[in-house]
């Protein structure tokens, strides 16, 4: 007879897509009441990439930056102080 949950959590699940994709809506899903992830517009996880990308950038120059004024280690320096 098939299960009727299943067929309202996926009319749930096709309408977060929905309010997401078209509504540009960033939607929560919960469980139990409580939030456990979101469907966001392709807009905003692009957007959340590329802010990633640039924070990964500014923190490798700042780590170059370091290693050119401190002095830059050895790998095999590095593994003997980590004692591997």
């Amino acid at each position: 007879m098939g299960n009727p949950e299943g067929k309202k959590e996926r009319d749930g699940f096709a309408d977060a897509i929905n309010r997401a994709a078209f509504g540009k809506e960033r939607v929560l899903l919960r469980r139990r009441g409580r939030a456990v992830a979101a469907v966001v517009p392709i807009e905003d996880l692009r957007f959340l990439e590329d802010l990633e990308d640039r924070i990964d950038l500014v923190e490798a120059k700042a780590a170059l930056a370091q290693a050119n004024k401190k002095g830059a280690q050895s790998l095999d320096a590095i593994l003997k102080e980590l004692g591997l």
